[in-house]
């Protein structure tokens, strides 16, 4: 027998919230507000903020778009599973080893902006404690198990101008996270 808890969902919505208000700012000067909240690594000394702005920068309405309904299914999810201490830890955590490995990774005068590297801690955290729960990727016409859906998502991360290091940052602090929160919870939800 399963017991259904009330979740709340706030936390979440503050994220998504927060990110649309920064894009719509953004929209209305993207050199200047790009320059000053995304990350650039060669800047990086000189604008230590951007390693945690850039999460919440993104550069058209795809962008923006495809991450938040990811963070939206991904976070609900996590939230449900693990509490919103957990996803929020998980998603600033994630980022910001994202960002990190973007530093040390990518071309020191690229500027890197987005959540993807949150959102993939996010999917890696959830690939581990529930691995083999279905669903449904928009242009697959079958549910896959997620952790399929999350290595073919991270595969697009080396498409030109995406910054595959603060997805692959992201992805392996939320694989670590998942394994933590697996062996706390022994989570068998499905």
């Amino acid at each position: 027998m399963r017991t259904y808890r009330a979740v709340n969902l706030n936390v979440l919505w503050f994220l998504i919230a927060l990110n649309v208000l920064v894009f719509i700012i953004t929209s209305l000067r993207p050199e200047a507000t790009i320059g000053l909240l995304g990350l650039t690594p060669a800047l990086l000394s000189q604008q230590p903020w951007t390693i945690i702005t850039s999460m919440f920068v993104h550069g058209g309405f795809g962008h923006i778009l495809f991450n938040m309904i990811s963070l939206y299914f991904l976070g609900s999810f996590l939230i449900r599973a693990a509490g919103d201490r957990s996803f929020l830890a998980i998603f600033f955590l994630g980022g910001l080893a994202g960002n990190i490995l973007f530093v040390l990774l990518a071309n020191p005068f690229s500027t890197g902006i987005g959540a993807s590297g949150a959102v993939f801690a996010l999917g890696g955290a959830l690939a581990v404690m529930v691995p083999r729960v279905p669903v449904f990727v928009l242009f697959i016409p079958v549910p896959i198990p997620l952790w399929v859906a999350i290595i073919i998502f991270f595969l697009f991360s080396f498409l030109p101008r995406i910054a595959w290091q603060a997805h692959l940052g992201g992805l392996l602090l939320g694989l670590i996270a998942g394994l933590i929160l697996r062996k706390r919870r022994r989570i068998s939800y499905f």
